[in-house]
């Protein structure tokens, strides 16, 4: 039976989903789960909601649906052309595996049916939980200097064959700087031939510039997942490069927070290709991009998140870019109601493990301007002895009352994990200035980059990642420029990290496909 005679049959049968070990079994493969018409389907779940990214190769004039067992929800297109969509499903049961799949208009399926779980209620006792966690997996072809997608999908499919409960990708998706010094070297320039180039002058959507975006944007993004991760619930955080311009500050330029156009560009990137986070009781609707009415449903944040696993888990996902301010002692790279936010769920009762993941690291700094700290390169070594232009006393400020909220959690581990620095690494943290940590040091980890190739950051930076001036941090695991990801499993009494990695410069791709954890971490909740 050839494709479009096996999507129709599918359709006539009511979308009625395959055995559930063929489609179970097949997973997170590319290779036998038939795609169809479906380009990329990035999902993401909470308790009671699905929530689905979904492009497709031919444009649609009518909303195709999900269905999820049998019921229809109908589509919401998010581009002008009607090639990209998303999707809803509300009031479902809590930790049920439903049968999903798509449909055009005419009932005709779009792609092979595929299982998706939702998550425990907020009040249930699940007793585990694993996070596979990852940064820097973007990076266009043409420009030739980031991992071949080819290998960037082998990584993935390695980590995804572990069978992660969610996946978390920390910032960088896009890489397409469009105003900062590297804006005029490397991948920018190629992609301008490639994509074109934005009118700045005009809105992203709906003009010229909505096909440039696809053009740049698509491939860095559907191409690297496809429908691999159909039944694995995403959640996607915008750091500095997804807003398409690189942290930097001087006299002549200042990049964030972002200027209108590159705001835009971000938004309209996230609404085509990857979820947005899912309402959460705990969290205000009202927080900075929550609750815009260009995106459905209703009260869906873009910057600031929640992943909540029953009494088990709550990861705080918060961008520290977009929202950036630059008012001195009062600045921060969270606006102050969500920094209220933050705090109160750290000192609340609930999830026997809270974890902040904040898109810029704590305990490691590599000179840049837009970090929490104020340390500059001198010698391949971070100094304070030399000021950072244009950086901000506040941010320093507001990493304290953070970590020192961290480490002030009854029966908790305090642990930050973050990306954005290329880089693999973990650390505990006994002080930050005056403030002493010790009687439960905070944890920081570099989760790893999945996609960074030729020229790794240090060789432009002078260093690689290190540890700060006014803390006190031990680097249990120096940070490591190579790609790779962590896996995350909670229990009720622990938290065990394994430590992946490859490197693109020795090893033979081969050694993707029985990658192992060259690392390991088990941290015990206190008391």
């Amino acid at each position: 039976m050839d494709r479009r005679k096996f999507l129709t049959a599918s359709a006539a049968a009511g979308l009625a989903a395959l055995p559930q070990e063929h489609t179970f079994a097949q997973g997170m493969g590319a290779g036998s789960w038939n795609t169809g018409d479906v380009k990329h389907l990035l999902p993401t779940v909470n308790h009671q909601n699905i929530l689905i990214k979904a492009s497709v190769s031919r444009a649609l004039r009518d909303a195709p649906a999900l269905l999820v067992d049998g019921r229809r929800y109908p589509g919401h297109r998010t581009d002008t052309e009607g090639y990209f969509w998303s999707f809803h499903a509300g009031a479902l049961a809590p930790a049920r595996r439903y049968t999903c799949s798509l449909a055009d208009a005419s009932g005709a399926a779009l792609c092979e049916s595929w299982p998706l779980k939702t998550f425990p209620r907020p009040e249930d006792t699940p007793t585990s939980f694993r996070a596979l966690i990852y940064t820097c997996a973007g990076g266009h072809e043409v420009a030739k200097r980031y991992l071949p997608m080819a290998l960037r999908i082998k990584l993935l499919q390695r980590a995804l064959s572990f069978q992660p409960d969610a996946l978390v990708a920390i910032g960088d998706h896009v890489y397409w700087d469009q105003r900062s010094s590297s804006s005029r070297r490397g991948d920018t320039p190629l992609l301008a031939k490639h994509a074109g180039s934005f009118d700045r002058t005009l809105p992203v959507l709906g003009t010229a510039n909505e096909a440039v975006l696809k053009l740049g944007v698509g491939p860095q993004i559907a191409d690297l997942y496809h429908a691999h991760c159909r039944s694995v619930p995403v959640f996607f955080m915008q750091d500095d490069h997804d807003h398409f311009d690189n942290d930097e500050a001087d006299d002549k330029l200042v990049t964030f927070p972002p200027d209108w156009f590159n705001l835009n560009a971000a938004r309209a990137s996230h609404l085509l290709y990857y979820p947005e986070y899912l309402p959460d009781p705990t969290r205000p609707t009202g927080l900075a991009s929550s609750s815009a009415t260009d995106r459905s449903p209703a009260h869906l944040s873009e910057c600031f998140g929640t992943l909540r696993y029953g009494k088990l888990v709550e990861m705080l996902f918060y961008d520290c870019r977009r929202h950036l301010t630059l008012t001195g002692p009062s600045a921060g790279f969270v606006p102050p109601d969500v920094e209220r936010w933050l705090l109160s769920r750290m000192s609340e009762p609930g999830a026997a493990h809270v974890l902040n993941v904040p898109s810029t690291p704590i305990g490691w700094t590599a000179g840049k301007w837009g970090e929490w700290y104020a340390d500059m390169e001198r010698d391949r070594k971070p100094t304070l002895s030399v000021p950072k232009p244009y950086w901000q006393s506040g941010w320093r400020a507001q990493h304290d009352r953070l970590v020192q909220a961290a480490s002030h959690m009854r029966g908790r581990i305090p642990l930050f994990v973050s990306g954005d620095l290329h880089a693999i690494g973990c650390g505990r943290m006994q002080a930050t200035g005056d403030i002493d940590l010790s009687a439960n040091p905070v944890t920081s980890i570099l989760s790893g980059p999945l996609g960074t190739g030729l020229g790794w950051p240090s060789g432009r930076r002078g260093m690689a990642p290190q540890a700060p001036g006014g803390i006190k941090f031990d680097e249990t695991l120096p940070a490591i420029e190579e790609n790779g990801f962590i896996l995350a499993d909670f229990t009720p009494d622990r938290i065990k990290v394994r430590f992946f990695r490859w490197d693109n410069r020795k090893q033979p791709a081969t050694d993707i496909d029985t990658l192992m954890p060259f690392y390991t971490l088990e941290l015990k909740r206190p008391g």
